[in-house]
């Protein structure tokens, strides 16, 4: 809380040689002056607080992976598929799957279908794994460039399929 200190003049009765017993006639009153508080401005355009947000939005993107697409698992219309089901990232982008309807879901790269030198268990899931409940994520990062093919097992058969090409 602050507390304004003005430059008015208060005044303080003198209670100085008062004895007990002794009627309590007014002294002349003592003036007692106070100086201004000191003020600080803050000076700042739009433009200056523009670039301070700017700055920090970008430095909180690049301090955790930059968040490339969010792919939803199963359409709201209750069909089973990857919302979108074909999308391009750049190397090093996190997409993050996202449970939406008709779960339990999950994400599986086909082995087949990944460049060459990838390792597919170290970016799916289980295919036991599923996700269960609206909401439920799960997030990878692809760096190798190329294109990826991926499944949710338990949907395949019903064309729940999709293609992340990164650039």
């Amino acid at each position: 809380m602050a507390t304004m200190i003005t430059s008015a003049a208060i005044t303080i009765p003198s209670f100085t040689n008062l004895k007990v017993g002794q009627s309590t006639k007014a002294a002349a009153p003592t003036k007692l002056a106070t100086s201004p508080a000191p003020t600080v401005a803050i000076k700042a355009s739009l433009k200056e607080v523009g670039i301070a947000v700017v700055a920090t939005a970008a430095s909180a993107v690049l301090a955790s992976n930059a968040l490339a697409i969010e792919v939803l698992l199963g359409g709201s219309d209750g069909s089973l598929a990857f919302l979108p089901n074909e999308f391009s990232v750049s190397a090093g982008e996190k997409i993050v799957f996202k449970n939406n309807a008709g779960f339990p879901h999950n994400v599986v790269f086909d082995e087949d279908e990944v460049p060459s030198g990838v390792d597919v268990s170290k970016i799916s899931m289980s295919e036991e794994d599923l996700l269960n409940g609206p909401g439920e994520v799960y997030s990878v990062t692809l760096d190798a460039k190329g294109t990826y093919s991926f499944y949710c097992s338990p949907h395949q058969g019903a064309g729940m399929t999709g293609k992340v090409t990164v650039n």
